[in-house]
């Protein structure tokens, strides 16, 4: 008897009957995925809303810890219950397609015996983004730098934290890379504000017309908690005598603070005729400075 030809068993293979039998095996499977997806959707929708309710009610009964640190409680803990979940369903859906789970972990102890080295620096991540959640190193929300970004604090997890840059920006830096961190949201900020006046003004009418200025606008913005203080005259420059007013405001609003300041001392030294300085410069002809 003959072998039956290739071409035969292919069409048998790819009858219909065939792939209706096939595709009777699989569906059962399928489906069973798709309610796993969905229930682990479902489950994590769930989780969030119990993890925002759960803050919520703390945050209103302990009101003295800071907003930013019920945010950054909130992030780290939505990002474990979302690890958890991802990992149940995976295990389930390699049960539920017949791989055994058992062999799986047997088989990835193995494996990483081999990518050991490359793990590594998954490992540095997470222990570091411990210890930064540990120590309250910052927080979401606050503005820092982690060596050569800076920005708003989006996001903190376990393996990596997220910076927004004021230009828009995001920034996804390996916590395990943070070494040393510029946190600019603890403690007031300093505004500091230099105003030129010309040589030939009176220094000591300026000094007095910046002091009745400053004591005026303490009382007028709310995000100075301390100042402004006229320190005087910190430098001779070429265009005319620099002076310095340094003020203490709220985290985040000093370089709004240091805008407002420069606004209305200039509009106080212009309402006293003080003039304030700009590049000027003057130019003879040879032939005009021989006539001379």
């Amino acid at each position: 008897m003959m072998n039956m030809h290739w071409s035969e068993r292919l069409r048998e293979v790819l009858s219909l009957e065939a792939l209706l039998n096939f595709g009777f095996k699989l569906l059962p499977k399928l489906l069973a995925i798709i309610v796993i997806i969905l229930l682990a959707r479902l489950l994590l929708r769930l989780g969030y809303l119990l993890i925002e309710r759960v803050i919520k009610k703390t945050r209103e009964s302990k009101g003295h810890l800071e907003e930013r640190k019920y945010e950054t409680l909130q992030h780290l803990v939505k990002s474990l219950l979302r690890y958890l979940v991802v990992f149940v369903a995976a295990v389930t859906i390699l049960d539920t397609v017949g791989v055994s789970v058992t062999s799986v972990l047997a088989g990835a102890g193995i494996a990483g015996l081999a990518v050991s080295f490359g793990a590594q620096n998954l490992v540095r991540d997470l222990i570091t983004g411990f210890f930064i959640i540990f120590e309250d190193q910052y927080a979401v929300g606050e503005y820092i730098s982690i060596g050569q970004f800076s920005g708003i604090v989006e996001d903190i997890g376990l393996r990596v934290t997220k910076l927004r840059a004021f230009a828009g920006d995001l920034h996804i830096i390996p916590n395990g890379n943070i070494t040393q961190v510029t946190n600019y949201s603890r403690g007031n900020m300093r505004a500091l504000v230099d105003i030129p006046i010309a040589y030939e003004e009176d220094i000591d009418k300026a000094l007095a017309v910046l002091e009745e200025t400053s004591r005026e606008l303490a009382a007028q913005i709310p995000e100075i908690v301390e100042g402004p203080h006229v320190l005087g005259v910190v430098d001779l420059g070429n265009a005319g005598v620099v002076l310095r007013v340094i003020a203490m405001a709220r985290p985040m609003y000093q370089w709004g603070v240091e805008r407002q300041l420069r606004k209305e001392f200039k509009e106080a030294l212009e309402k006293h005729g003080i003039e304030i300085p700009y590049p000027r410069q003057v130019v003879i002809m040879a032939g005009e400075a021989k006539e001379q």
